[in-house]
């Protein structure tokens, strides 16, 4: 097998390419846009640097939702001009973010854990508890104050004769 082959071989290998993404809302139905963080290298200065590249990425469950960080495959065949992508799986929900290590689960860059054993040994400002475990499950405010199952879009003009109240700003 000659040296063509085998590179024929692994680009082959390589073209099915899996992404870790965050959801965006997007106003295509049952697409999501994804953004995906690459680090690019930059020759004169000898170092990387990072860039976001969007994607738009087809939802066959229906189940994700905007902050949701996803496992992204690339379609073999583009279903529209537009979307080039498809959501294999929800890896994280948004707010429950997992170490893959240590299998625990994190708040920003601290395990829950430890923040509970730092406030269980400064204390805990009253105003400011909030307790993980009897937290409800992300959803559960659904239709009341939690609109992002709903299909959102941008305010551009004010109207004084009806409310927007799916505008995301």
């Amino acid at each position: 097998m000659g040296s063509q082959a085998v590179l024929q071989t692994l680009n082959k290998a390589t073209t099915q390419r899996l992404f870790l993404a965050s959801c965006y809302p997007c106003e295509i139905p049952s697409a999501h846009r994804v953004n995906v963080q690459t680090m690019d290298f930059d020759g004169w200065l000898k170092m990387y640097f990072t860039k976001w590249i969007s994607y738009y990425a087809h939802d066959t469950t229906g189940k994700c939702k905007e902050g949701d960080i996803v496992l992204v495959e690339e379609l073999p065949q583009r279903l529209t001009r537009d979307i080039t992508h498809q959501i294999k799986r929800i890896v994280y929900p948004f707010g429950d973010m997992v170490d893959p290590v240590t299998g625990k689960k994190c708040y920003r860059t601290q395990y829950r854990d430890d923040v509970k054993r730092i406030n269980e040994l400064w204390g805990v400002n009253p105003g400011l508890k909030y307790d993980y475990d009897k937290a409800p499950p992300r959803g559960w405010q659904e239709g009341r104050k939690d609109w992002t199952h709903k299909k959102g879009y941008r305010k551009f003009h004010e109207f004084t004769d009806r409310d927007q109240p799916e505008a995301s700003w």
